[in-house]
């Protein structure tokens, strides 16, 4: 009796745990909050602003960091939303940004003129480490071209891919070049780093698999769409979605395709679910896959999926374009289970996040916080 009492706790404590993936949105770690997706929740507080960007917002344990056009970033205390400062590094945020517990990490891209040929302007980039208590740039280190898609944050290390096929490894401490690999094409990919490999999708449709600490190319695999999103990792087996509509499933030590299955379009968000694949597909389906690619259901949203979902034990949360819901899909047969009204119709491909105890969409307009009820705030930021 006893140790039933135990395994039911243990059930029931894991089915309040939601875990939001490191890949999603830049940053390392698991991120753990007390709700249940399938549960009731409702809007905590709410920033407005009418200078959101496609970019996912970084975040640490006490804040959020929403990036806004003209290479602004506020920082946001998670629990009622309040602003812990602004910052302004110029240019435009050309990545979606990372946070640890020290710094913040925003790539950028500048325009400068050609004074030969005034109408032609050429962009740089820029990678910069602000102090997470002001908002103060603590190093930068300039590059040839802006990164482009995510950054990642792993064992003190930075990685993105530019748009001139630059990848780069900075030291996060100080921003020093660890090494950098010139790929013949563009990058505009979330990076993924699992067991001393790191993988980075191409726009000519390659998944390319570095070695950590050398940037070494091990082994690189070619599909015929760009690959943009983050991949999946599980059981030596490297699970991605391309923009020819299919997801492949490749062997991580040498990139030998073990199988691939088609979905009605192009693919940009592949996520580990326990032993199953949630795989979203640009034709506004959901799948669910096994590991060994068995399709187990399909669901219709009302709208295109292009951001990352945010995954617990219980369901999936996806934000369609031109939707005024959040969705939440049950992982057992994908049907609805809970909606997050918006008051708007989605616009950005910025996945949702969790803080804390709260879930936050970005929208054209703002950044909402929901949480369960009893946990209202009631307060309202406007820029």
């Amino acid at each position: 009796m006893k140790k039933r009492l135990i395994l039911l706790t243990a059930i029931l404590l894991s089915a309040f745990i939601v875990r939001s993936e490191a890949t999603q949105n830049g940053n390392t770690g698991k991120n753990r909050v007390n709700l249940v997706l399938s549960q009731p929740l409702t809007l905590l507080w709410r920033y407005d602003s009418n200078l959101t960007l496609n970019l996912t917002p970084a975040f640490d344990q006490n804040s959020v960091y929403l990036p806004l056009v003209g290479g602004t970033i506020v920082s946001l205390k998670a629990r009622n939303g309040q602003l812990n400062w602004r910052s302004e590094v110029g240019g435009e945020l050309s990545a979606s940004p990372v946070a640890d517990e020290e710094r913040l990490y925003v790539a950028s891209e500048t325009g400068e003129t050609d004074v030969a040929r005034a109408s032609i302007r050429h962009a740089k980039g820029t990678v910069r480490a602000l102090g997470r208590e002001g908002g103060v740039t603590q190093w930068m280190r300039t590059l040839a071209m802006p990164l482009q898609g995510a950054l990642l944050l792993a064992n003190g290390r930075l990685y993105g891919g530019g748009s001139d096929g630059g990848f780069y490894s900075l030291d996060n401490r100080t921003g020093e070049l660890r090494w950098s690999f010139k790929y013949s094409a563009a990058f505009n990919c979330q990076p993924v780093l699992s067991s001393s490999r790191l993988y980075a999708g191409s726009e000519d449709g390659n998944l390319l698999a570095f070695e950590e600490q050398t940037g070494r190319l091990l082994w690189r695999y070619k599909s015929k769409g760009p690959v943009r999103g983050p991949v999946a990792v599980a059981n030596d087996t490297v699970y991605f979605g391309s923009g020819d509509g299919y997801l492949y499933a490749v062997r991580s030590s040498d990139g030998k395709a073990l199988w691939r299955k088609r979905t009605g379009a192009g693919i940009q968000s592949v996520a580990r679910v326990g032993d199953s694949l949630l795989v979203a597909s640009l034709d506004n389906f959901v799948y669910l896959f096994s590991l060994n690619g068995a399709r187990i259901w399909k669901r219709l949203l009302p709208g295109r999926v292009s951001a990352q979902p945010l995954t617990a034990s219980d369901g999936a949360l996806y934000t369609p374009l031109s939707s005024a819901a959040g969705v939440v899909l049950g992982l057992h047969d994908g049907r609805p289970v809970n909606s997050l009204p918006t008051g708007e119709e989605i616009t950005t491909s910025a996945s949702p996040i969790a803080v804390g105890d709260a879930i936050m969409v970005t929208t054209e307009h703002g950044l909402l916080a929901f949480a369960q009820p009893g946990d209202r705030a009631a307060v309202t930021n406007h820029q």
